[in-house]
């Protein structure tokens, strides 16, 4: 059965017609808690991302904020507008009650992808790259809510990669009191901050943590602990030992890029730089990645 039938099957004769409307080209991922499909809009051509919720992963998520008015991944993310966020057009849910979004199909690899092949397409680029994330990830904390899945894999490059998006909003939250109680174990474990890993009252700034990661992992092509898959595993090292020098591994980084990376790096929210915009104001003077 091919993924098109797989698709007619699970939204179902009384749908929404998302197949009238989109004709679906391919599977382009599959992600956490969701399938996502490049498809054409059948009414102005366009090719678009489609993004289909898988119901029971969802629910089992959301479940852990019953009582709370929390916003869906819809609301969130077509409230962001930011050249370097992934642009949301269209959200709703279908006559099954799956949630689905519609947004700019984005050509190009995950970052991910660029960084576990060692990409040499990345030479020269990285302090624009890491400048985007950056940015983005400030504006996401302006509009008052929280990533939370901050990592490699949720950019993506152009084809050049001379530029990136940031993507994926299925566990933002709202920066707000209820939403930062301890408890809350989500994101993706090698880039948790420790905070979330050893399920303590959480802030904005867990995203700078999973950031400095990611720049970590961009600059070096190495990590700065030993990681686990398992949280508790990786938040231990991170609590026991000092992060290993990002010069270790990339001699030619310019020192006050590596300096600003290193500094998202503390265990201590109170440590790092406390946004997304302040990283860019510490890196301001840097020209390029590489210190000659």
């Amino acid at each position: 059965m091919s993924f098109l039938d797989k698709l007619k099957g699970l939204l179902g004769k009384e749908s929404l017609d998302v197949l009238a409307r989109y004709e679906l080209l391919r599977e382009a991922v599959s992600g956490t808690m969701s399938k996502f499909y490049m498809a054409r809009d059948r009414q102005t051509d366009q090719i678009v991302g489609l993004k289909i919720a898988d119901q029971e992963k969802l629910a089992a998520f959301e479940a852990r904020f019953h009582g709370l008015k929390k916003p869906s991944e819809g609301e969130i993310a077509i409230k962001l507008k930011h050249p370097h966020i992934v642009e949301t057009f269209e959200y709703g849910v279908t006559k099954n009650g799956l949630r689905f979004l519609v947004m700019e199909f984005l050509e190009g690899l995950g970052l991910h992808s660029l960084i576990n092949d060692e990409d040499t397409i990345l030479e020269g680029k990285r302090l624009k790259l890491i400048r985007e994330m950056a940015e983005a990830i400030d504006y996401v904390h302006c509009e008052g809510y929280i990533h939370r899945d901050i990592c490699p894999r949720n950019f993506i490059c152009a084809p050049d990669a001379s530029a990136l998006k940031l993507i994926d909003f299925g566990l933002t939250l709202p920066a707000t009191e209820p939403f930062m109680q301890p408890g809350n174990r989500t994101g993706t474990p090698t880039y948790m901050a420790p905070e979330v890993s050893r399920r303590r009252k959480t802030d904005q700034r867990l995203d700078m943590f999973s950031f400095g990661m990611t720049a970590y992992h961009l600059c070096a092509f190495e990590l700065p602990w030993p990681v686990s898959d398992q949280p508790a595993m990786s938040a231990l090292a991170y609590s026991a030992t000092a992060p290993e020098d990002i010069l270790r591994y990339a001699p030619q980084l310019n020192h006050t890029l590596a300096q600003a990376i290193m500094q998202c790096l503390s265990p201590n929210p109170n440590h790092r730089p406390q946004t997304g915009g302040e990283f860019v104001r510490m890196i301001r003077e840097v020209q390029s990645d590489n210190e000659a």
